[in-house]
């Protein structure tokens, strides 16, 4: 992982992959919802943008993790798991004492690493990407219908 390169900040007007962003989040006109307003973090190897991580504020002492996503041909690496980590020590270091995210029911790999991270799960949105999102969604073999949110409080104590 020597090669890897985390950056941050990212200009709001350096385009960000839409392919990488698109991998978190099926929905593009849900992506330029938050595209502006987060921070991002991003992973490179060898200039190539591998990965990105976004976070935005909810309110004064709390931001959510938007998108996080790593290209398919580096997952794995724990790539995803640095990029996290750094978002939430950015937003830490920006005065954020609380960290949400959210995500699929289905997104099993994505539920693990975010407890990995530290998160815990808080509360479960029944059918919101039903409501949500115009297409069905499946990831690995199932209907992704709920939204678990998950969170961690950064405060050092």
């Amino acid at each position: 992982m020597n090669e890897l390169v985390i950056t941050r900040p990212r200009q709001s007007n350096e385009a960000l992959p839409k392919e990488l962003l698109m991998l978190a989040d099926p929905d593009w006109l849900q992506v330029e919802k938050y595209l502006d307003r987060s921070s991002w973090i991003v992973a490179e190897i060898r200039g190539l943008v591998i990965g990105v991580c976004g976070y935005m504020p909810v309110d004064a002492s709390s931001a959510e993790i938007m998108n996080a996503a790593v290209d398919p041909d580096f997952q794995g690496k724990g790539y995803g798991k640095q990029l996290i980590l750094r978002a939430l020590e950015q937003a830490m270091n920006e005065g954020y004492q609380k960290i949400i995210v959210r995500t699929g029911n289905s997104s099993l790999d994505q539920l693990g690493l975010y407890q990995k991270c530290g998160f815990r799960m808080v509360r479960i949105e029944r059918d919101y990407f039903v409501n949500n999102y115009p297409e069905p969604i499946y990831e690995n073999g199932i209907h992704c219908r709920d939204q678990v949110v998950l969170e961690i409080n950064t405060r050092r104590e």
